[in-house]
This record gives structure tokens, sequence and C-alpha cells, in this order.
């Protein structure tokens, strides 16, 4: 035993095989060997009492095979090392991935990256995720009562999985294939009735920061994002025009809209009590930047406007009343195109007022045009046969 250091005793049967002794007794079997490049390296096959000396002599034996034909044993050992793991790629993926998305889907992601993914997965090499491994944490987060949360979950890990191939960590994407849980289309619209109650509410909503957001969301049709993220330089109050950026908008383009009168009158109110270099129609209230969120103000409006749905559930032994709003703020964008339609606008129009890029996406709103044409319809149909005349069915051949 060496007074300090290590010392290394080699076998005489196998070449370079032999025996590592430090100074605190410590022993471990070892393999010196050259690769085919002349490189020097020293592989570690195990330690004493874990390995017996003959069987740590046959995986030297076996090890020196492998090295014959070219193998590098300690080079698989560095690259297992230095394997990626899904730590790894969700650090990645925030710096670059997100960093070129919209505040509030990066925002969104990194949540659910920091709840669900990091604590399932962030051990795990990259290289060595399964399938299994994705369709476990999608069941898990189901079972919890969150079937959509756990599609979107999937969802962000296929794009991180599409990435780490771009990047060369892995192969293929084992988030492909996996059977999410169904979801219904959600399109929720308020009622004349309940735009009434809500704008009764927001008069007496005490942040009447978010009381404005809320009516300009109702004014444009525009997306939360952009709202909260609006410039006093986008608007052109003289012209009654909103112009925003490619940056602020879900399709990368400017999109340009006109504004309605009362959407003028709400900004130009607010223009009026601020100063020439303000920056944000809606600063932030705790320093810079912009406001962020309008969450609470969202429920205290629609508890007080009724908009809500009322739940009974159980917490223990004990049963709870909870109150929610029935409606997201995104609401108030379809909202806003339902009343469009409603009116007998195009979809076309109705497309570009809410800087649509797909006529599929506004197709949604097709059904809520019955109504106007309908009453199209019916002025043809006045015209051709005033009131008092009748007309007689008759049934045409082959029955149709």
């Amino acid at each position: 035993m060496p007074a300090k250091g290590n010392r290394i005793t080699y076998d005489s049967d196998v070449k370079g095989f032999g025996v590592r002794v430090t100074a605190a007794g410590a022993r471990s079997f070892i393999l010196n060997y050259r690769t085919r490049s002349g490189r020097e390296r020293r592989y570690t096959i195990g330690s004493y009492p874990d390995w017996k000396t003959s069987v740590a002599r046959d995986e030297a034996a076996s090890l020196k095979k492998r090295i014959d034909v070219g193998q590098d044993p300690m080079a698989e050992v560095e690259a297992d090392r230095d394997a990626k793991t899904i730590a790894d790629l969700c650090k990645r993926f925030e710096e670059e991935h997100l960093a070129k998305k919209r505040p509030a889907t990066a925002r969104d992601y990194r949540a659910l990256i920091a709840r669900h993914i990091l604590p399932a997965l962030k051990h795990k090499k990259v290289a060595e995720v399964e399938f299994t491994d994705i369709d476990a944490l999608h069941r898990k987060i189901t079972r919890s009562g969150a079937p959509y949360l756990a599609n979107r979950t999937v969802a962000v890990l296929s794009k991180m999985f599409a990435l780490a191939m771009k990047w060369r960590w892995r192969a293929d994407n084992p988030a492909k294939g996996l059977e999410r849980n169904h979801e219904e289309k959600r399109h929720r619209y308020l009622s004349p009735a309940e735009l009434v109650s809500l704008t009764t509410a927001l008069a007496d909503l005490d942040d009447q920061q978010a009381a404005n957001i809320i009516r300009l969301l109702l004014l444009t049709g525009a997306r939360r994002g952009e709202v909260l993220a609006a410039r006093w330089d986008q608007f052109d109050l003289a012209s009654g025009v909103w112009t925003k950026p490619g940056s602020t908008t879900k399709q990368k383009t400017l999109h340009r809209v006109p504004l309605s009168a009362p959407a003028r009158q709400l900004l130009a109110g607010l223009r009026e009590k601020v100063g020439k270099d303000a920056e944000y129609v809606f600063p932030s209230r705790g320093g810079s930047g912009h406001r962020e969120e309008i969450k609470k103000a969202w429920r205290e409006v629609c508890v007080a406007a009724g908009i809500v749905t009322v739940e009974t559930v159980k917490v223990g032994d004990e049963e709870k009343t909870v109150v929610k709003p029935s409606a997201r703020v995104h609401d108030l964008r379809h909202t806003y195109a339902s009343v469009l339609a409603s009116a007998g606008l195009s979809l076309p129009i109705i497309g570009a007022l809410l800087g649509h890029s797909q006529p599929a996406t506004t197709a949604r709103y097709s059904h809520l045009m019955d109504d106007p044409l309908r009453q199209a319809t019916e002025r043809v149909g006045a015209i051709v046969m005033p009131a008092g005349e009748s007309a007689e069915v008759v049934p045409m051949k082959g029955g149709v």
C-alpha cells in the first residue's frame, strides 16, 4: 500500500491489466492501452471486491479484443458522461427557441417545462428517452384532471426533440405517434345580455387600467398580448389606424387595422393623461415595461357581471363551492368576430380585421352568418311573392 497517491501492479498474463491501490486502501482494476492513433488511455474496469480478479482479467481480455479492431472503450465512457440530459435540452430550448416567441407564449412554455417536464425527465439523457417515457407523462397529467395540458406538454416535447434531432443530439423523435386526448373546439361568445352586464361591471372595477384593456379588447378584437404590449407610436388617432408590428402579431407580419370611433375616443382619453414621452399604452405599474396580466381583474369583473360557473367540489370531508369565470379573455376576440358575422360582414373582411392569415381560421364563424343570409333571402322572397299571395308546392319527379 503506497504512503500517498496510488500504485499500480500489472498482471503478467494480460498486458496492460492491473490493480490500482490507493493510500487509503481502495483497490480497483484498470486496463492501460493505446488506440490505433497512438493515444494512451486508462480504463477503469471496476472496484474490488465488487469485481473478482479472475472476472476482471476476463473483462480486460475482452476489452483488448475490441481495442484490436479499432474501438476505444474510454471514448464510449466519455461520450456517455458528456451526453446531453433533458435539463440541457430544456435550457437550450428556452435560450434559443423561446427567445423567438412572443413573451406570453414563452412564459407559458417555461411554466409548463418547470412544472411538468423537468420534474419528470430532467435527469434522463436525451438519447435515452423513449416513447414510453413520454406516454407515461402524458397519462399522468391526464389523470390529474388536465387532459388539454397533457396534450400541450406532448406538443412542447415533440418540438424539443425535433430541435434535438436538428442539433444532432439524437436521431429520432420519441414524442411522435402518441395518441393525444380528444379536445372539443371551444367557441364561446358573450351574449348581448352578457355584454351589457360586462360593460356595467367594468365601470365599477377598481382596477381601471385593466378595465380599459378589456374595453379595447372588445372594441378591436385584438389578441391579449397585442393590447398589453401596445405602444403609442403604433396608433394614428387622427386617421384612426392601429399598425401592429410583426414582432407583436401571431402571424409575424405587420397588421394595419382601422379603429372605431369608440376605440379612438378611449385611446384619446388615455393619451391625454400621460406625457408625450410615454411609451406603452398600458405601462407596468411596477416600473419599466408594459402590463403583463389581467387575470385577477378578469375574474373580478366576470364575477360582478355574473359570467361565471358555480361548482361544488369535495375537499376532504367538506364540500366547497367554487365560482370561476365561464369565459376567457380570448373569448372577447370571438365575441368581436361573432358581432361582425351576425351583422352580415363577409368572412374575408372579418379575417382582415382579426389578422387571420388563413381563411380556414375565420371559417369557424361562418355559421353565425345564417341570420343575415336568411334575412337577405327573405327580402328576395318578399319581392317575388308579395304578402297576401300564396304558392303551391309541387313535388318534383324522383321525389326530389
